[in-house]
């Protein structure tokens, strides 16, 4: 799968759309702007930093609220943001959140966090891509090589950094990732995008148009093709990929609600170390339906279904099926309350097959999550609100967790506010926790059959207590800066003990909860624009992630256990600008300080975008990403480790 030249089709393709523009624009231009179209352009004459702090988000409290006025640490990455990033996957449009830390460990996979504990197998931190949680129950985390929107109908990017518990439930401990995709009205007509570089070539095709009912739809096909990484010493490390990708969105607006039905399919062939490509495919449907039930209350349903199958044959072979099923009113009452209440459930059954080296006992096993929360938003004055909520969820491992959250905040002036927040959280355990062996067979020791490694069948949920204060303002038109601290109380953290006179079929090494731990730290972010055609970005994280081993703890993994891999600090500076004859230019330098376990040199990086718009229609893009070094380092042990490698990618756009 390594492909280090452009191909002749990919240059031919590239041709056709150039000469056939030239034809569509014309038509294109006498239209009347299409709805969105404006967000599209991504002018920062567009969206002013106003317009910005007062973005609707939706993630805070499950309900409609302002930026300004969310009590929690939020960042949103902006439809712009992401276009004139050149970012086309979503792992390195994350990248745009200054409060998370995005380490790129092979050509597909990615280690993602936010407040600490970042890993191969990071599990705190929850996605949701349309509502529809994407986190694994095998691991508790995302595989991020099988997640993927098309960029240009990505509405927003809500990244909260801290716990959302009581909102999402168990697995939100140190944040919450929620991409919005567009209304299927807002994404009418076609779209059309090649790119093709060194490293990776993709390209999309899209079209929207209107139902005979009132509806409007939309449909598309995206095709990816990845490059292997290379290791430090120079050889390919069998880390590509490629991916055919399709799905659809209908979405009909009615005066007192609306419904949503959306869908994606995909079949990815992941390259494999000197055995053929492992074929991986899924596909998932959501449909929600909201609705006003009087002038102060508000009824949505929302159901997911997800299946997903994965063939690594060396590794293992998971089959999944997913049903999620959620329900939330929402109500005004006596003018100062909002309160929120819902239920969920949720069903995963699995059947995996183990390899040679490691397995999961029972092979098949069906789990349920059921849950049950309230949060009241109580106005205790004009300027003063206090929220309150709690929430119960019950999982197959554990039983009843209880995920409660107190938040206060206040607001000092109309572009001023002063937060805090006392959460409980959990990281409910998953089936790596509790089930996972190795090897396949057990190995007899004495006449009793032993594994090496194997699950922990007492292993309870990990509890973190988190405490949080924010403020955010903006004090002129020109710029505006959040600052969050926050310190959280870690329990119960995963460690691996020696278990040497365990019964049969116990592992010789078994995973129990015997560490602990705190973070500490701030988090800030600016956006500064002295002229309307240039405007700056800047963030800072500074942290302290410290864990310890219990008493009698006698932990020896590097990577399974308690370990974890964070920088104590880590910055970015991005750069926007409108140039003159429809040009854009765009650039990020960011550093990320260096891992103590496994050692990773601390290192800087920059990543430019240069846009022409050489009709209203057409875009055509440079991107350059990790320009400053042929290769670096982002995350894993050396000397066999992968590294990320300078990549220049020509990206052409055309809507019609």
């Amino acid at each position: 799968m390594h492909i280090t030249t452009i191909r002749p089709l990919v240059l031919a393709v590239l041709a056709a759309l150039a000469v056939s523009a030239g034809t569509v624009a014309s038509a294109a231009a006498a239209e009347p702007p299409q709805p969105g179209a404006g967000a599209q352009t991504g002018d920062l004459a567009d969206l002013s930093l106003e317009q910005l702090n007062n973005v609707v988000i939706t993630s805070v409290s499950r309900q409609e609220e302002r930026l300004a006025n969310a009590a929690a640490s939020v960042f949103i990455i902006s439809a712009a943001d992401i276009r004139r990033s050149g970012a086309r996957s979503v792992p390195e449009a994350l990248r745009l959140a200054p409060n998370l830390q995005v380490a790129r460990q092979t050509a597909r996979d990615y280690a993602i966090t936010a407040r600490g504990f970042n890993g191969q197998f990071a599990n705190k931190l929850l996605v949701m891509i349309d509502g529809r949680s994407v986190y694994s129950p095998l691991f508790s985390g995302v595989f991020w090589e099988t997640q993927d929107v098309v960029m240009e109908d990505i509405e927003r990017i809500e990244v909260i950094s801290g716990p959302g518990a009581t909102i999402w439930g168990a697995n939100a401990v140190n944040g919450v990732i929620n991409i919005i995709t567009r209304s299927a009205k807002d994404t009418q007509g076609g779209l059309a995008t090649v790119s093709a570089g060194n490293r990776e070539r993709d390209a999309t095709v899209r079209y929207g148009g209107v139902l005979g009912n009132g509806g409007h739809y939309r449909l598309y096909g995206r095709y990816t093709d990845v490059d292997d990484s290379e290791r430090a010493n120079g050889t390919p490390d069998a880390s590509g990929l490629r991916r055919r990708q399709a799905g659809f969105r209908a979405d009909w607006d009615r005066p007192l609600g609306g419904l949503t039905l959306s869908g994606d399919a995909y079949a990815i062939d992941l390259a494999q170390p000197g055995r053929p490509d492992a074929p991986l495919s899924g596909a998932n449907l959501i449909a929600r339906v909201t609705r006003k039930l009087t002038d102060d209350s508000d009824l949505r349903l929302q159901l997911v279904l997800d299946h997903v199958e994965r063939n690594q044959p060396f590794a293992f072979i998971e089959r999944l099926d997913v049903v999620d099923l959620d329900a939330q009113h929402s109500m005004r009452v006596a003018g100062r309350h909002n309160i929120a209440w819902g239920a969920g459930y949720r069903y995963a059954r699995d059947r995996l097959t183990p390899s040679l080296v490691y397995g999961f006992l029972p092979a098949e096993r069906s789990m349920h999550w059921g849950s049950l929360f309230a949060q009241d938003e109580w106005a205790l004055r004009d300027d003063l609100r206090l929220t309150v909520g709690a929430k119960v969820e019950h999982n197959n491992y554990t039983g009843a967790e209880y995920l409660p959250n107190l938040r206060l905040a206040w607001s000092a002036s109309p572009t001023q506010l002063v937060w805090g927040s006392l959460s409980r959280t959990v990281r409910a355990p998953s089936r790596i926790d509790r089930d996972y062996h190795t090897p396949a067979v057990p190995i007899l020791i004495g006449k009793v059959p032993r594994f090496t490694v194997g699950g922990g069948p007492d292993f309870q949920s990990e509890t973190a207590n988190v405490a949080e204060l924010g403020y955010r303002i903006q004090p002129s038109l020109e710029w505006s800066y959040a600052a969050t601290a926050f310190y959280a109380d870690y329990d119960r953290l995963r460690t691996q003990e020696p278990n040497v006179n365990g019964p049969a079929y116990s592992g010789l090494l078994e995973v129990r909860n015997m560490a602990a731990g705190q973070t500490r730290g701030i988090e800030m972010w600016a956006r500064w624009q002295p002229v309307q055609s240039w405007r700056l970005n800047a963030g800072l994280v500074v942290q302290q992630v410290r864990t310890h081993l219990k008493e009698g703890s006698r932990d020896s993994s590097g990577s399974a256990g308690v370990a974890t891999s964070d920088p104590n600090h880590y910055w970015q500076l991005r750069s926007s600008h409108d140039l003159p004859y429809d040009m854009q230019l765009d650039w990020t330098l960011r550093y990320t300080g260096a891992l103590e376990k496994p050692a990773v040199p601390s290192y800087y990086e920059l990543d430019a975008h240069w846009l022409w718009k050489p009709r209203p229609n057409v875009d055509v893009a440079l991107i350059g990403q990790n320009l400053l070094h042929r290769s670096h380092a982002e995350f894993g042990a050396a000397p066999n480790r992968s590294v990320v490698q300078r990549s220049v990618v020509l990206k052409l756009t055309l809507r019609f």
